[in-house]
Parts: C-alpha cells; sequence; structure tokens
C-alpha cells in the first residue's frame, strides 16, 4: 500500500475524486453553505488522517495540482478583457474601494491580533490573509511571519468568502454586479472570486481584476508593519 500512497497519482486522484463528490452534494442540496472545495478538503484530510498518508508522501501529487493555481488565477484575464469597457469606466471607484478594502483587512487583523495578544510572528502571518497565496506567501517572508499559517488563514478566508458572499449580497441587497465583484475580489481572492464567476460575468471580471489590486495595495501598506 505503500507504493500506492508514494505514487503521485493517488493524491491527485484523491484530490480529483473527493472534489467530485463535493460538486455532487452541492448539487443535490443547492446551497452556497455546502461549498464543494470545503467538502473536498475534509474529505482528503479524512482520508489521509485515516489511512495514516505520510503528508511527503501527497505532497508529490499535491504540489502537480498546485501548479494550476497560477494559470487558474491568470484564466480570469478572459472574463477582464469581455468587460474591460465596463472596467474603464468604473476604474476610479475600483481604485478607491479596492484601497480602501485592503487597508481595512490589514489593519483590522493588526488590531485584532494586538487585541489577542498574539506576538509579532503571527501578526505578521494573519496580515495578508485576503491575499492571493503567491503575494501572501511572499508578504509573509518579509515581515517575519509563518508562511504555512499564513496559507491557512488565505485559504480559510477564500472559504469563508466563497461560502458566505452569496448569503451577504442577499442581507445587504446589493444590485450593482461591480460592487458585488470589488467586495468579493478584494476580500476572498481567488476562491471567492470563483463564487463570482457563478454570479455572473461582470462579478467574475471586476473580482478577478480586484485580486491584482489587493494583492498590489497590500505589499504597499504592510510596508509601514516592517521593522
Amino acid at each position: 500500500m505503500q507504493e500506492i500512497y508514494s505514487s503521485p497519482f493517488f493524491s491527485i486522484t484523491l484530490c480529483i475524486v473527493t472534489y467530485m463528490v463535493g460538486l455532487w452534494i452541492h448539487s443535490r442540496l443547492r446551497s452556497p453553505l455546502v461549498n464543494p472545495l470545503l467538502i473536498a478538503i475534509v474529505l482528503t484530510i479524512a482520508v489521509i488522517l485515516g489511512l495514516n498518508i505520510p503528508l511527503k508522501s501527497f505532497y508529490k501529487g499535491g504540489d502537480m495540482i498546485t501548479l494550476f493555481l497560477g494559470p487558474a488565477t491568470a484564466a480570469l484575464a478572459i472574463s477582464i478583457y469581455s468587460q474591460m469597457k465596463l472596467l474603464k469606466k468604473n476604474l476610479l471607484p475600483i481604485l478607491i474601494g479596492t484601497f480602501t478594502g485592503s487597508l481595512f483587512s490589514v489593519v483590522s487583523i493588526y488590531f485584532l491580533c494586538r487585541w489577542f495578544k498574539l506576538d509579532d510572528v503571527m501578526t505578521a502571518s494573519l496580515l495578508p490573509k485576503s491575499v492571493t497565496t503567491p503575494i501572501a506567501m511572499g508578504v509573509s517572508q518579509s515581515l517575519g511571519g509563518i508562511v504555512p499559517v499564513t496559507i491557512i488563514a488565505v485559504v480559510l478566508t477564500g472559504l469563508l468568502g466563497a461560502i458566505f458572499s452569496p448569503l451577504l449580497v442577499k442581507l445587504f441587497r446589493l444590485k450593482d454586479p461591480v460592487v458585488i465583484g470589488l467586495a468579493i475580489g478584494t476580500s476572498s481572492h481567488a476562491l471567492g472570486t470563483s463564487k463570482a464567476v457563478e454570479m455572473g460575468e461582470i462579478q467574475g471580471a471586476v473580482s478577478g481584476i480586484a485580486i491584482g489590486l489587493a494583492g498590489l495595495f497590500t505589499v504597499i501598506i504592510t510596508l509601514f508593519f516592517q521593522g
């Protein structure tokens, strides 16, 4: 069995199968609370723990899947290009909204960490939680944070955005697709954007561009927290 677990195809198959199960459950229940990715994560962890699979063995295939994160994010450029006129028309609100959201994210996390008396290392690890993983890892490293903690925070933030964004849109009665996409992309990066794409092409395009802008603004804002 160890030879099977050590094969990268096992990890890849496990991830694909658990996600397909998540999609099936989501299609049956039709609830934003039943997120396919969350289900896949829970099932994958259960299999790893249940079969006592070493993480080094799982990473052989898991790292190959991670390679697709960049291309998947870059693919959002298609929807952005198709909505270029709308984006140019709303350029100033998008810039201001993304900067404000990024600033609030970083500052709120900083003060919450101080409130709960977390040390500087943990604070640095959590500050970039709302930007896409590659940028968050770089920011965390530059601030002296713990990268694995940062990755966990980023994933949880994205999952919460994907799960609760439809509910919050209904709760606050948001109608403007630009506002919806901007809020989702700024606060919950690519995972949230996957839900924005489901809501509509405009929401997905604005959310996609908000990912890049939020990453840029977060890098600039966190410069004031160094040293």
